[in-house]
C-alpha cells in the first residue's frame, strides 16, 4: 500500500512539474523588439518596398509559412521569445492590436537604419525614429487598457526591450557611395560616433516612455556576408576587413553607451550582446555547430549567392542546417538558434556586457 501511495505522490509532482514547465507564466510581461530585416517579422510586408520576404521560399521552415522573416524559419528574436517563456512571438506592429500588445510588439522594419535615410534606395521602411514613434503610439494604448500612466510605467518597466540596428548604416548607407554621402563626409570612427549619439537620443525616448530593460544589440561581421564577399572579397572567401574594421568601430561605441547609461540611469538596466564575436565563432569553427557553408547563401543569385536575396519560389539548397547563411544577407534558422540562445545566456565571458539577456530579465 505505501509502494502504491508513494508512485502516486511521485506521478502527481511529475503532472505538477510538466503542467508548470508547459504553462508557466513568462520570465517578463511583455518583449518589445526594435530593428531591420535580422527581425523583421512583417511589418514590410504591406509598404512599398524592395525590402520584403513575404514569399516563399521564406519561411519555408517555419510553421506559419512566409510571414515576413528574412530566414528560412525562425529570427534570433523568436528564439530570445522562447528562451523567455513566452509561448508566442511578439507580433509585427503592423498586426498588433488589442490587448495582444500586452505581450510586447515587434517593430523591426527592413533596410531601417539608425539615420533617416538609411535604405532609402530600396523604398518604404520604418527607420529608428519611426519605430520609437510606433512604441510610443502603442504606450498610449497601454495606458488605457491597463487604466491609468502609473500602471502602464510600473508594467513596462519589467519587460525586455531589444534594440539590433545599425547594419543597414553600413550595407545600405556608408558604403554605398554610389547613393550616399556619407563615407566622403566622415570617416569610419566619425560615422560611428554620429550613429552612437543619434542612437543613444532614441534610447532615451524608450526610456521616458517606460523602457527600463534594454539589450542593446551589436552588429554582425557584415564583411563576411555572402554579398559582401562577392562584391568584395578577391577568392570569394576572405573577409573583407575594411567593412569588419567599421563594424567593430560601431560596437564599441555601444558597448561604451551601454556603460554610459547603466552609470547615467541609475532605475534602468542595459547590456550589450557581442553578436559580432558570436558570428566569428560560427564562421571559424563551423563544425563545432555543424556547419558546412559559411560564405554562400542557401538559396540568391550570383557568385556566393550573393547578389540578391532569395527570388519567389527559388529552390533553396536542401541541406539548411549546414549554412550559416540563408540568403546573400541574413543567416538561417540554424545559426539564429546559436545567435539567439547565446544572447539570452551567454556561453563566452565576450558574449555578452554586463550580463546576459536571462540576468536582465532576473533583475
Amino acid at each position: 500500500m505505501e509502494s502504491k501511495n508513494l508512485w502516486f505522490i511521485c506521478f502527481a509532482i511529475f503532472l505538477v512539474i510538466l503542467w508548470g514547465g508547459v504553462n508557466g507564466d513568462p520570465q517578463v510581461p511583455c518583449y518589445f523588439v526594435f530593428g531591420d530585416s535580422l527581425v523583421d517579422n512583417g511589418n514590410n510586408n504591406n509598404i512599398a518596398s524592395l525590402a520584403r520576404a513575404n514569399y516563399l521560399p521564406y519561411g519555408i521552415d517555419f510553421p506559419a509559412g512566409p510571414t515576413g522573416r528574412f530566414s528560412n524559419g525562425k529570427t534570433t528574436v523568436d528564439v530570445i521569445a522562447e528562451q523567455l517563456g513566452f509561448e508566442d512571438y511578439p507580433l509585427a506592429y503592423a498586426q498588433a492590436s488589442g490587448e495582444d500588445i500586452l505581450r510586447g510588439v515587434n517593430y523591426a522594419s527592413a533596410a531601417a537604419g539608425i539615420r533617416e535615410e538609411t535604405g532609402q534606395q530600396l523604398g518604404g521602411r520604418i527607420s529608428f525614429g519611426g519605430q520609437v514613434r510606433n512604441y510610443q503610439s502603442t504606450v498610449s494604448q497601454v495606458v488605457q487598457i491597463l487604466g491609468d500612466e502609473d500602471q502602464a510605467s510600473s508594467y513596462l518597466s519589467r519587460c525586455i526591450y531589444s534594440i539590433g540596428l545599425g547594419s543597414n548604416d553600413y550595407l545600405n548607407n556608408y558604403f554605398m557611395p554610389m547613393y550616399y554621402q556619407t563615407s566622403r563626409q566622415y570617416n569610419p570612427q566619425q560615422y560611428a560616433d554620429v550613429l552612437i549619439q543619434e542612437y543613444s537620443q532614441h534610447i532615451r525616448s524608450l526610456y521616458n516612455y517606460g523602457a527600463r530593460k534594454f539589450a542593446l544589440i551589436g552588429i554582425g561581421q557584415i564583411g563576411c556576408s555572402p554579398n559582401q564577399l562577392a562584391q568584395r572579397s578577391p577568392d570569394g572567401a576572405t573577409c573583407d576587413d575594411t567593412v569588419n574594421s567599421a563594424n567593430r568601430i560601431f560596437n564599441s561605441g555601444l558597448r561604451s553607451l551601454v556603460q554610459q547609461l547603466n552609470n547615467e540611469l541609475s532605475d534602468a538596466r542595459f547590456a550589450y550582446i557581442n553578436v559580432y564575436d558570436m558570428f566569428q565563432d560560427l564562421i571559424e569553427n563551423p563544425s563545432n555547430y555543424g556547419f558546412r557553408v559559411t560564405n554562400a547563401g542557401c538559396c540568391g543569385v550570383g557568385r556566393n549567392n550573393g547578389q540578391i536575396t532569395c527570388l519567389p519560389l527559388q529552390t533553396p539548397c536542401p541541406n539548411r542546417d549546414e549554412y550559416v547563411f540563408w540568403d546573400a544577407f541574413h543567416p538561417g534558422e540554424a545559426a539564429n538558434v546559436i545567435i539567439g540562445r547565446r544572447s539570452y545566456s551567454a556561453q563566452s565571458s565576450s558574449d555578452a556586457y554586463p550580463f546576459d539577456i536571462q540576468r536582465l530579465a532576473q533583475i
